[in-house]
């Protein structure tokens, strides 16, 4: 059987929390899903939203978990175990406010830097070797209790950003199916320059 390789967004549902910064993983895979022309569908097993298709000659999953942040690794812990895929072919895709927003950093593993969604999805699979791939979000004024900041929406300024960091991303993540994570890693990690996308 072929390998599938898992592309996990994390975010909460809901309308409320739509297009929120804590968010972001969410629409980083739901702008995947429109470039790679994958429908969606509600998989109760998961707890998840899936959608499915091929890129770059590679299986893909992309996930939204429907848990809620705290609970993520439940859906991701379910679609791995189904699955049966080793940690080399997940990659779980999260908000960051330690890094500034136009900022993304693909990693092979390491510590959930105190993010809810990732402590739970290594609590359920019990390794912090799979990839995650932060997207700076910033901080307002360097404020260490964020959670009105987090659950904040962009404003018009910052979506400009954003939309050129969720196609840099995107690049990332293609190169991370055709070439690997060390070659994702050392062309696209760093800052996204919105007047000029190629670095």
């Amino acid at each position: 059987m072929d390998p599938v390789y898992l592309i996990v967004g994390l975010g909460n549902p809901g309308a409320e929390y739509a297009k929120t910064r804590h968010n972001a993983g969410f629409l980083l895979v739901e702008s995947l899903a429109v470039r790679w022309q994958a429908d969606w569908t509600n998989e109760r097993k998961f707890s998840a939203q899936v959608a499915r298709g091929e890129r770059q000659g590679r299986k893909f999953l992309l996930a939204r978990p429907q848990t809620f942040m705290n609970l993520s690794g439940e859906a991701v812990g379910a679609l791995v175990k189904f699955y049966q895929l080793p940690p080399a072919q997940l990659l779980v895709a999260v908000d960051d406010a330690d890094l500034p927003l136009g900022e993304i950093r693909l990693r092979p593993g390491g510590g959930s830097g105190g993010h809810h969604g990732l402590e739970s999805i290594t609590q359920h699979l019990g390794t912090r070797e799979y990839a995650r791939l932060r997207i700076g979000i910033g901080r307002k004024n360097e404020v260490r209790q964020i959670t009105g900041h987090v659950l904040g929406r962009f404003d018009a300024a910052e979506s400009a950003v954003l939309e050129k960091v969720l196609e840099r991303a995107a690049g990332q993540l293609e190169c991370w199916l055709s070439a690997g994570l060390q070659k994702a890693m050392s062309q696209f990690n760093g800052v996204v320059n919105p007047t000029n996308e190629e670095k």
